[in-house]
């Protein structure tokens, strides 16, 4: 069954400076939490029946209403076929714009008026699409809904939705390269604008991309390229370079100089209506800057097929590892894309690592900005997925360091988990992300930054100063909440089990783990996770619920194998299952997730390469088909339309020696005997290895009182005595919820 929230119809949202939160208009408090509101929905309206096939329908084409930005919004009037054009007015806030409508036909057939509707005020406009004579009577609060929609308009430079900039920010506009050469140029302002700029690459005969020479004729190497939708075209491509909500963005066309300039109603003759938006990895070091480069919109693999190609510096985990602020920035960036090329026929997202939590996310929390999804190297998300993983290891690590005699090697590898002892090492290191001093970007002025003592109120970079906005701080300490506790977790149980250790090493482990300080740092005393931060980490979807719009797209999950990596990978294969089962739990159904799997080699996830190139083009079809069939079969409920026109190449698979092998993708010890699952084993992580559910998706687990006699392994009295001590505050009961654990309040949150 599908939950609630999901389907829930959203009414407008309280003040963003009030500490609640409302879904359908009723009050939530969140008890010091930041505050968070549910915008009214933006979703086309559902087709006109009988009854209203005599009203205007006025619709925002560019963005959601409550989500424009810098003042202009591409807005569409429908009338009703007895309605000639010249008849409609369009009004602003009592301002007669019907100067900005064209007429123009349909792909469905039939016609409407579009236009861009220019110079909107900050803050809230109504604007009314009438009969001429009409308006000031369509303003009636009695009157039909669709000719009226209040827009809302932010600052360029945001923020929208995602709450209060951070600060320090450093622009980087300078070290922002062109793809046509030189630089972005120093900001205009302390949001580091920049004025939008147009320049031109040709693809040429020998296979590079070089600059595009000035001038009404082409260099005699350019190549030709043919579309995915059988144009033939010269190769060259229109890339658009500004800044919109302070991130740098890019997007890509096939586009001949010489024909018109591109507008909404006016697309280049190469592009296939469809916008790829990439995501760019990392996450350490993402913080307080720019960025000074995109996920890379001059894309051979993407532009060669006709695909228009959009990403923002922001989009880049390696400079914002917030999701939220991810998710603000494309939608920004589609806006601004959407104003220049039109609006694309669905928008596809491209993301690996990094770049795959925030394809997960957005989808997810914001539905409406990505159609389907191929993620690679996949986590489900940052907080919740990689960060306990990361700080466990962190823990082991400095566990078998303190006490290099208590397990060997292989025993600690069995407690953690993980699939080689290097894997250890491997995610310890990632833990810097938890450490405000541990990875401060290097444009970050370092007296600036964060230290105990000689700047206790500096930068702190870290994952949860990051997320302020959503886990608010500690009005005691001015520290940032963190959603991070391990109570009660009986490290090394699995190998306790499995009688990889005994139970004097598996309590040995347990009474000197410890747990991390404000600062990331080990200590003896085991995380406590504030109880405000965990109740938000769900509430807010920061968390990976799989309910709420991912439930609705495709997602190809590509995982080139990394459990064996020499030195150890934190790319590991539970992550993809983890996001599967969330989708399993949520919705009964993970029939819109497929997996592909194969031996990893090295360089960067790219369209160029044989599996993923083909998940993209494979990923197209299967939007579009379910699309069709959604305008065939309005009755029928998004997963069956993705059931049904799932490409039947869109089936899980590994490839063994170049070799494809169709098979359902399971973890062991489920998948023991596969041949895809014996080539490319599944491991798991220290919380999984104590009993935790492979879904990563507990935040603070229930506690019971730690009870011998219905403990799964053996203890003598004084065993069990010394356990009770070890385990004073109980034990994780992973049958029940976690704390705090439930679905998220709502699609398209503020805060």
């Amino acid at each position: 069954m599908r939950p609630l929230w999901g389907r829930v119809a959203l009414g407008a949202g309280a003040a963003v400076t009030a500490t609640l939160f409302t879904v359908s208009g009723t009050p939530l408090l969140l008890q010091q939490a930041t505050a968070l509101t549910l915008p009214s929905s933006s979703a086309p309206a559902t087709p006109t029946t009988d009854g209203d096939s005599e009203r205007l329908r006025l619709r925002v084409l560019s963005s959601r209403p409550d989500t424009v930005t810098g003042g202009t919004a591409l807005v569409r009037v429908e009338p009703p076929p007895t309605v000639q054009p010249h008849e409609v007015r369009l009004e602003a806030d009592g301002t007669d714009v019907t100067d900005a409508l064209r007429p123009v036909h349909l792909p469905e057939g039939g016609h409407a008026l579009e236009g861009l509707v220019t110079d909107l005020p900050e803050g809230t406009t109504t604007l009314v699409a009438a009969l001429a004579g009409e308006a000031e009577a369509a303003l009636s609060p009695d009157s039909p809904a669709e000719g009226r929609v209040v827009v809302t308009n932010h600052p360029v430079a945001g923020p929208v939705f995602a709450g209060p900039h951070q600060d320090p920010f450093v622009c980087q506009t300078e070290d922002f390269a062109l793809a046509w050469g030189g630089d972005l140029g120093a900001p205009m302002d302390a949001d580091c604008s920049v004025e939008t700029v147009v320049g031109y690459v040709y693809r040429t005969t020998d296979g590079s991309f070089a600059p595009l020479p000035e001038g009404r004729s082409l260099p005699s190497d350019v190549a030709r390229t043919t579309t995915s939708t059988g144009e033939e075209v010269p190769y060259t491509v229109r890339v658009e370079t500004g800044t919109a909500n302070r991130a740098v963005y890019e997007t890509a066309v096939l586009h001949d100089p010489r024909d018109p300039e591109p507008d909404p109603w006016t697309a280049p003759e190469g592009w296939n209506r469809r916008l790829v938006y990439k995501f760019g990895g990392g996450c350490p070091g993402g913080w307080f800057v720019q960025g000074d480069r995109t996920a890379g919109v001059v894309d051979h693999g993407m532009l060669s097929q006709g695909y228009a190609v959009a990403s923002a510096s922001l989009n880049v985990f390696g400079h914002n590892c917030d999701d939220l602020l991810a998710a603000e920035t494309t939608s920004a960036v589609k806006e601004r894309f959407a104003l220049s090329h039109g609006v694309p026929d669905h928008t596809l997202g491209w993301g690996s690592s990094g770049g795959a939590y925030q394809a997960h996310q957005i989808s997810d929390n914001y539905p409406g900005l990505l159609d389907g999804i191929v993620v690679s190297q996949s986590y489900p998300d940052v907080g919740f997925s990689t960060v306990p993983a990361v700080s466990d290891a962190l823990l082991l690590r400095s566990y078998g360091e303190t006490h290099p005699d208590a397990l060997t090697r292989e025993q600690l590898r069995a407690v953690s988990g993980f699939g080689t002892w290097e894997g250890i090492g491997a995610m310890a290191d990632a833990a810097a992300r938890l450490d405000p001093r541990g990875v401060c970007p290097s444009a970050l002025a370092p007296e600036e930054r964060y230290h105990p003592d000689d700047n206790p109120d500096g930068a702190r970079c870290d994952v949860f100063s990051h997320a302020r906005n959503v886990y608010g701080t500690d009005p005691g300490t001015g520290l940032p909440r963190r959603p991070l506790d391990n109570v009660g977790v009986q490290y090394g149980l699995s190998a306790l089990l499995d009688g990889d250790i005994d139970v004097d090493r598996f309590l040995h482990l347990n009474e000197h783990v410890g747990g991390l300080d404000e600062d990331g740092a080990v200590v003896p005393e085991r995380t406590v996770g504030d109880p405000v931060a965990v109740r938000a980490a769900h509430d807010s979807g920061r968390l990976l619920h799989g309910g709420g719009g991912l439930a609705d797209v495709p997602v190809v999950d590509h995982r080139p194998h990394q459990d064996h990596a020499p030195d150890g990978d934190i790319h590991m294969r539970y992550h993809s299952f983890s996001t599967r089962e969330r989708l399993l739990a949520a919705n009964g159904t993970a029939d819109n997730h497929v997996m592909l799997v194969e031996a990893h080699r090295g360089g960067v996830f790219s369209a160029d390469q044989p599996v993923a190139g083909r998940a993209l083009t494979e990923l197209d079809a299967w939007v579009t088909g379910a699309a069709e069939l959604a305008l065939a079969d309005p009755g029928g409920t998004p997963v069956d339309h993705l059931r049904r026109s799932r490409p039947e190449w869109l089936t899980d698979s590994c490839w063994i020696d170049g070799e494809r092998v169709v098979a359902p993708q399971r973890p062991l010890p489920e998948g023991r005997g596969d041949r895809c699952a014996d080539a490319f084993p599944t491991y798991g992580s220290p919380r999984i290895g104590a009993g935790g559910p492979l879904a990563s998706d507990v935040v603070k687990c229930r506690l019971t009182e730690f009870d011998e006699a219905a403990h799964p392994a053996e203890f003598d009295e004084e065993q069990a005595e010394r356990a009770r001590e070890v385990f004073a505050d109980g034990v994780c009961d992973w049958s029940r919820p976690g704390e705090g654990q439930r679905p998220p309040r709502g699609p398209w949150q503020s805060f």
